[in-house]
């Protein structure tokens, strides 16, 4: 470890040497970027990640000066992948100035890639409005270049998180939509009820039995199918418990689906919601009588 740590400080001094001389301006900067990546390599294999990701950042800097964009950009992403294991702030920032370069560049996808690097760190640091708008950048860079199943798994992140935080209208708007895509598509088809439910929990949530009700009905008519599963079933046995005021109805309807069809903490913790809110109203109405 300790001798790729000093091989990397003598590549690194050779390359800030070589950028401080004289010399054709293209050559020089060729030859400290060929120094300064092989410093990065022994300082990833002395696992001194700060270090290499500094040492990423100016291989970066001699690429632009040689106005080769992409690997300017890509050097970005290495430094961000070394930063990620130290010091999450600095892998966000590289993976933002690796982005803005393959915007410039045109190379939609990487961007896309990139954003979705970006959301899931955020997620990894519980910082759940960033992670929402990089996952909703990452969705509609993938959209745009038509990579839809990517593009469908950062928009379900997206809806995961809004109703995490209470936006249910926003993840139920967009279960629905995946929903009505994945009808179309005989790979995805089997996964409709999934999100139905997934829409259906979050209208549980909004407390609104009417509005409950008309949503089943639009399932049914969106995918026929649906009307004969336990899915269904659930969502409309947790409507009538609610349009009852039933605690006891609603833990019995829960538990029988979790008992085949074990549920995810996810859903689990909606449902507790719902059930917390429907305890209250039942206090309520014993307060009255």
């Amino acid at each position: 470890m300790g001798d790729q740590l000093a091989r990397g400080e003598d590549f690194e001094k050779k390359a800030e040497k070589k950028l401080n001389s004289w010399g054709l301006f293209g050559s020089k900067y060729e030859d400290a970027a060929d120094l300064f990546d092989k410093a990065a390599n022994c300082f990833k294999l002395a696992k001194s990640w700060d270090k290499a990701g500094s040492t990423y950042v100016k291989l970066s800097n001699c690429h632009l000066k040689l106005e080769s964009k992409h690997e300017a950009a890509q050097a970005y992403v290495d430094a961000a992948h070394c930063y990620k294991k130290t010091a999450t702030k600095e892998a966000i920032s590289c993976l933002q100035q690796a982005v803005n370069m393959f915007c410039d560049i045109g190379r939609l996808s990487m961007a896309a890639r990139y954003y979705k690097e970006i959301a899931e760190l955020y997620e990894s640091e519980q910082n759940i409005e960033q992670a929402i708008d990089y996952y909703e950048k990452a969705a509609d860079f993938f959209q745009n270049e038509e990579v839809s199943t990517s593009a469908n798994q950062c928009k379900q992140k997206v809806a995961q998180f809004a109703a995490q935080i209470e936006q249910y209208q926003k993840a139920i708007e967009i279960y629905e939509e995946i929903a009505r895509q994945s009808l179309t598509n005989n790979l995805l088809k089997y996964g409709v009820k999934g999100h139905l439910l997934n829409a259906g929990i979050c209208q549980l949530c909004k407390g609104d039995v009417v509005a409950i009700t008309n949503a089943l009905e639009r399932y049914q008519e969106l995918d026929p199918t649906f009307s004969g599963t336990r899915e269904c079933k659930l969502l409309a046995d947790i409507a009538s418990a609610i349009d009852e005021e039933d605690v006891t109805k609603f833990t019995d309807v829960v538990k029988e689906f979790d008992s085949m069809t074990p549920l995810d903490s996810w859903k689990t913790t909606l449902l507790l919601r719902v059930k917390e809110k429907l305890k209250a109203k039942e206090l309520e109405e014993d307060d009255l009588t």
